[in-house]
């Protein structure tokens, strides 16, 4: 069983004003088997959550606490943390110049499990988990991401997702920029992740849609670098007629 524990986590970043406090006492509990949405406008720390978990340079923590199963999050590096079993799919995914698709899943499996992959069989479950995605077998040989379409990056996120195969995944807003085909195959790849009971996921969106197609056990409204409401897939419903204007006006 896996849980990650996420207790009064404050977060600050450099400006030229100086420190600004962008997460103001997070508190969130993953457990396997859950999959849990956050929604928000534009600017309440989401991707700040994201990242903050998975050790970016850029944000100092000042407070709080990160566990996944009782072990200190925030003393891991980066690469200590994909060990540990977290994943990121980030929203921007960076390009890496000269380092092709197969090559960079394959390092990543040898740095995560501390041994490589049997070449044979590494090169059957790539296809196959391409495939699934649909994206054929050259794409392998590309450089990761570069030229990519914005459907290409976020398939090739939820590849890594897929063989890489952490204990839990948080996601930033891996809907943007899909269109509805691209939207169904992300979906299916990351319901496939979750169907064992040992799975957790963190999924960051602004928007319901991707909620139809990937079922949250738990929706948390983030205004304002705290969570304003949490319940269950009605809350998402909620929002989809109402907006985020109630929750942004108290928070003010």
């Amino acid at each position: 069983m896996s849980t990650l524990e996420i207790k009064d986590l404050h977060v600050s970043v450099k400006t030229e004003d100086g420190p600004k406090e962008i997460l103001k006492g997070v508190t969130l509990t993953i457990k396997d088997g859950e999959i849990h949405a956050i929604m928000g406008p534009n600017g309440s720390g989401k991707s700040t959550l994201a990242y903050s978990i998975a050790g970016h340079p850029k944000y100092d923590v000042t407070g709080g606490t990160v566990t996944l199963d009782g072990e200190d999050v925030l003393a891991m590096s980066v690469d200590e943390r994909a060990r540990a079993g977290l994943f990121l799919a980030m929203q921007y995914p960076v390009e890496v110049p000269g380092v092709s698709v197969s090559n960079f899943l394959r390092t990543a499996k040898t740095a995560i499990d501390g041994e490589a992959p049997k070449l044979r069989t590494w090169v059957k479950d790539v296809n196959g988990t391409l495939e699934k995605l649909d994206l054929d077998a050259s794409f392998s040989t590309r450089s990761v991401n570069e030229g990519f379409s914005g459907g290409e990056k976020k398939r090739h996120e939820i590849a890594q997702l897929e063989l890489l195969d952490p204990k839990v995944a948080v996601l930033d807003e891996t809907d943007s920029g899909l269109d509805i085909d691209a939207l169904k195959v992300v979906s299916e790849g990351v319901n496939r992740f979750t169907e064992g009971a040992d799975k957790g996921l963190l999924l960051i969106t602004h928007y319901t849609r991707i909620l139809r197609y990937i079922k949250p056990d738990f929706v948390h409204v983030f205004v304002n670098g705290r969570i304003a409401d949490q319940g269950g897939p009605e809350l998402a419903d909620q929002l989809e007629s109402e907006g985020y204007d109630k929750y942004v006006k108290a928070a003010v």
